[in-house]
């Protein structure tokens, strides 16, 4: 039985590849190929890459879950323990990009319990590792609290309390800590460290963000990107060794960042210089023909649960951009969706001023979907909840063609550039649900900005990025922020916001609070 093999052994795992690749059906390039690579037991490892590298790929295959012949091609061998890897899958532990893909159970104590059920963990020792995991994580809600409640960072921490659980032989985390606020960041990370310490386990983490992990593991692997169709155009190992050798020398420095890697100390858009506003603040700017305003609002999932937020009174003015920043689960998701029109409000009004309702009614929540596509395009914080269509090209054709009944012209005109600026043109064939993380953020904010609203609400727009992905969708953004776009960003990247950002409003304990406003 797959997995029984892994799952009978304790202690760290090893892992070994020895020219291995992996091509996803239906792609004419290899996302991993000719890797040659060698993880000792207990090693803790950072793998970086550009966005499309293969490094959630490689991940998946270390756990046993890249799928069958059917879903894509292999070359070469990659053991855990020295054995097949789909073989050995009890011995890791893989939390995913997107942790609601992986939870199956309804309540949170069931969710961390269910894989030390699945490994025949004794049944006196399965509770107490659940409330061990738990609290490692800092996820303080009951176990009875349902799965389906929690806010996008806390399903982060509750994927990653389920794996620590397990106490796995390989630890395999795919951007832990992308969605999470700075405090959330700093305790997943030590729960990480404890579990090691307390276990041994191998590590291998992908983290675009070098400076998260650095402290914490003894070798960092870069995964350079793939250059075409066949295994040997493609890359495999660009760098490999201790953090500080790795990122201590200049030039390896440069060619690292080139690559698309968040070097310490050196910037996306303005190299190894203090990090700096893209567009610099002016009251100019700031005196934008007002869109759209909260007012006195209350927000919510549900009229029968308490409100996530109160008494909200915020604007957006066209040329302005505005990040709502705050920990995870204090509404600032909810918040965005109903000043987008796509939850009702509790409580006080949404109002659409006369140049953004164009004649429509002033309450967005009552616009039909072809109304409300060419005036306010939302971002989600999970992707594929907004993917509809079986190619990548056809998901950016879909608003254009099908809502806003854009000419062939049209749809060309606002299609093409996407595909350029947001790399997605290689891809545009490919499924949607196939792409990286990183991939399909860019998807789910390309197919938005296709229809060209006069509002965007972005959820965690950066997330999956690596420096160069990031630093042309910032650029981007600025240009339609020129443009007289409005944009709403519900983020914890504290560098997208010192980029674009006019305003500031922080969600805590149940409000919202301008804390920064254009000068």
């Amino acid at each position: 039985m797959p997995g029984a093999l892994g799952a009978a052994r304790r202690g760290p795992a090893g892992v070994t590849a020895r020219g291995w690749g992996w091509r996803h059906a239906g792609r004419k390039a290899f996302a991993v190929s000719g890797l040659d690579l060698d993880i000792a037991p207990g090693e803790r490892v950072l793998l970086l890459g550009a966005s499309g590298a293969g490094k959630s790929t490689l991940l998946h295959a270390l756990a046993g879950v890249l799928g069958a012949a059917e879903e894509g091609e292999e070359h070469g061998a990659l053991t855990v323990d020295g054995v097949p890897a789909p073989l050995a899958r009890g011995r890791a532990g893989l939390v995913l990009q997107d942790p609601e893909g992986q939870i199956a159970m309804a309540r949170v104590g069931d969710e961390v319990a269910f894989g030390c059920e699945n490994l025949a963990v004794p049944r006196e020792q399965i509770w107490p590792r659940v409330h061990r995991a738990l609290d490692d994580v800092g996820l303080a809600v009951p176990l009875d609290h349902p799965t389906s409640s929690l806010s996008g960072g806390q399903k982060q921490r509750l994927a990653l309390a389920g794996i620590l659980a397990m106490e796995p032989g390989l630890v395999l985390l795919d951007e832990p800590t992308a969605n999470l606020d700075p405090a959330g960041v700093e305790e997943v990370r030590d729960a990480v460290r404890r579990s090691l310490e307390r276990t041994g386990a191998t590590l291998v983490v992908v983290e675009h963000r070098v400076s998260v992990w650095a402290d914490l593991v003894d070798r960092v692997v870069v995964l350079d990107a793939p250059h075409g169709p066949s295994t040997s155009s493609a890359g495999s190992l660009l760098a490999d060794g201790p953090p500080d050798a790795v990122l201590a020398d200049r030039g390896a420095r440069r060619r690292l960042a080139a690559s698309g890697v968040w070097v310490p100390g050196w910037h996306p858009l303005t190299g190894e210089e203090p990090a700096r506003p893209l567009r610099p603040g002016s009251g100019e700017r700031g005196a934008g023909e007002e869109l759209l305003a909260g007012r006195a609002l209350v927000v919510g999932r549900s009229p029968k649960a308490p409100p996530a937020v109160t008494g909200v009174d915020l604007r957006l003015r066209a040329g302005h951009a505005v990040s709502v920043t705050g920990p995870n689960g204090a509404g600032k998701s909810t918040l965005a969706l109903t000043l987008a029109g796509l939850l009702p409000a509790l409580g006080g009004r949404v109002d659409a001023l006369a140049p953004l309702a164009a004649g429509a009614s002033a309450n967005p929540y009552k616009w039909r979907s072809a109304q409300l596509v060419a005036r306010i395009g939302s971002v989600f914080q999970e992707p594929e909840h907004q993917f509809l269509t079986p190619r990548v090209i056809d998901e950016l054709e879909f608003g254009p063609r099908r809502v806003a009944r854009m000419g062939e012209a049209e749809v060309r005109a606002a299609v093409d550039p996407l595909l350029e600026r947001l790399r997605l043109t290689k891809l545009a064939g490919a499924n949607p649900f196939t792409l990286s993380g990183g991939e399909k953020r860019r998807l789910s904010v390309a197919t938005m900005l296709a229809t060209s609203p006069r509002i965007l609400m972005l959820d965690e727009p950066t997330f999956g990025q690596d420096a160069l992905t990031w630093a042309e969708l910032v650029k981007l953004l600025a240009e339609l922020l020129d443009q007289g776009t409005a944009l709403l960003a519900v983020t914890h990247d504290d560098d997208f916001t010192t980029a674009l950002s006019d305003s500031v409003y922080r969600v805590d304990s149940g409000r919202a609070a301008l804390v920064e406003a254009a000068a």
